[in-house]
């Protein structure tokens, strides 16, 4: 199986794509620009989904669910949202068809048109804060802090797997303060939210900055993102979090009584994460055997891969491995028993390193013998003999130093692919011949971020929060920098 993926060398963004359709995780549907998830990709997104959806709720959050459908008038209401999403939007103009005189099938009753044409969801800011106007008088109706799970549709015409597709999942925070402290705060801490996540659980570090102003979201007066860093050196934003000030309150007329019972705008946020971290768990860790599965979120995490000739031999491997797969489970590990008896132990071998599952337990009538069991790590590839008896303690072990050694490959995949320069020289120099994140100073101005853009296709992807404060001369300019920015290549 692994000969059918084309190798990382050769050409990462086959390779990529490979491992997405032949683990089984998404493939192209019929509708084009769109994805259908299959049920093992799926699997994943919905062990990411339980596990920030709890981290929500523990952060105060509740769920609920807007409308996919928003009228165009409220994407006039707030002027920059509406310039940054206009080239996105799919929109309904009409709610009915009819049979074609002709007899070709249905066409569109062009006297069903709208009277107001529906936007189909980007992102749900305008309707979400022309609902909050109903629900917020007084300083006693805030905080809301709200987040919902759904699907955006963003037009695209290139498309890629989980990373760029025109319809995809994700969640949506939406929050609504009395202060603008407790916004920026609320901004901050969900920033944290993902930074956690995506480095606890996904195996991914990241670093957490600002974004530039050509960068920010459409609508917010500042933007913190989440940048992880790829196997091929590219970046890839894996979430974002925006202090939206009162723009969208303006817009939409959302004010409140004071305890001082003066009547004030409201302050907000909103901040989400998408099924593009299916993309990023992909390309930052498998490699040319296919899928790499952090042990947290594989929907499965150890699978039983019996040696036998005949029923017999089946028979009484099963009954140890039903004793060892009750022993696992009872710890919380998720167990396949891989017995189909028209495949051989070495395709299922291949099957499951395809898929990324992160242990693999061979036993057949020799083991039972001994009293042992062959294990096999899948982050790499080393196989070891364990006692029977210590199979349920190793496994759980092993699992945790699987999820550390991932995120421990990734990070210093990152710190040698991070590089300081001080000149444009250098700057384009890296760019071209080890790639990854640069560090270098700016001067802060639009007209030079789109310099470097259009001269190098490099892009700022944040002004790192834990950067240091450092005097430092443009790399471009000249002019005076007090901190470097972060610049690469990004999906």
């Amino acid at each position: 199986m692994a000969k059918e993926i084309t190798s990382r060398e050769d050409n990462y963004s086959q390779w990529y794509t490979d491992i997405v359709i032949k683990a089984g995780l998404a493939e192209h549907s019929a509708v084009r620009g769109c994805m259908v998830i299959k049920p093992y990709g799926y699997a994943i997104w919905e062990k990411m989904q339980a596990q920030l959806d709890k981290m929500f709720k523990e952060t105060g959050h509740q769920n609920a669910y807007f409308p996919l459908f928003i009228p165009k008038s409220f994407f006039s209401k707030e002027a920059s949202h509406v310039e940054g999403f206009a080239k996105e939007c799919a929109i309904v103009t009409h709610y009915r068809l009819k049979n074609d005189p002709d007899g070709k099938g249905v066409v569109v009753d062009e006297d069903a048109k709208l009277e107001e044409e529906l936007i189909v969801r980007p992102t749900s800011e305008t309707i979400i804060w022309n609902t909050y106007r109903g629900w917020i008088q007084s300083y006693r109706d805030l905080p809301i802090k709200l987040n919902q799970w759904a699907n955006v549709v963003r037009w695209e015409m290139r498309t890629r797997l989980f990373l760029r597709t025109a319809e995809f999942l994700w969640q949506e925070g939406h929050t609504a303060h009395a202060t603008k402290a407790e916004a920026i705060e609320e901004a901050k801490t969900m920033i944290g939210v993902y930074s956690d996540f995506v480095q606890g659980f996904m195996g991914v570090p990241v670093t957490i900055g600002t974004k530039s102003d050509s960068e920010r979201f459409a609508g917010a007066v500042d933007t913190y993102s989440i940048e992880a860093l790829m196997q091929d050196g590219k970046a890839l934003q894996a979430g974002t979090s925006h202090f939206l000030g009162q723009n969208f309150a303006k817009a939409f007329d959302v004010k409140f009584a004071s305890k001082e019972g003066a009547l004030e705008y409201v302050w907000a946020t909103s901040w989400g994460v998408s099924t593009r971290l299916m993309g990023a768990l992909v390309m930052a860790h498998s490699d040319d055997n296919g899928l790499v599965l952090p042990p947290k979120l594989a929907p499965i995490q150890v699978v039983f891969v019996p040696i036998f000739k005949g029923e017999e031999e089946l028979s009484r491997v099963a009954e140890k491995v039903k004793e060892l797969k009750l022993q696992l489970e009872a710890k919380g590990i998720s167990v396949q028993f891989d017995d189909r008896d028209n495949l051989k132990p070495g395709f299922k071998f291949a099957e499951h390193e395809l898929k990324g599952v992160p242990v693999r337990i061979a036993i057949g009538p020799k083991d039972l013998e001994k009293g042992t069991v062959e294990i096999a790590r899948r982050d790499t590839l080393e196989k070891m003999y364990v006692e029977q008896s210590a199979v349920a303690e190793r496994v759980e072990q092993l699992l945790i130093e699987i999820q550390d050694n991932i995120f421990q490959k990734a990070l210093k995949l990152r710190e040698e692919k991070t590089t300081k320069v001080e000149t444009y020289d250098e700057f384009k120099q890296v760019l071209n011949t080890k790639g990854g994140f640069i560090l270098a100073h700016w001067d802060g101005t639009t007209e030079t971020e789109e310099r470097i853009k259009e001269e190098t296709k490099a892009t700022i992807r944040c002004i790192p929060l834990d950067g240091e404060k450092e005097e430092g001369k443009c790399i471009v300019t000249g002019k005076p920098s007090t901190q470097r920015a972060l610049f690469a290549i990004a999906y």
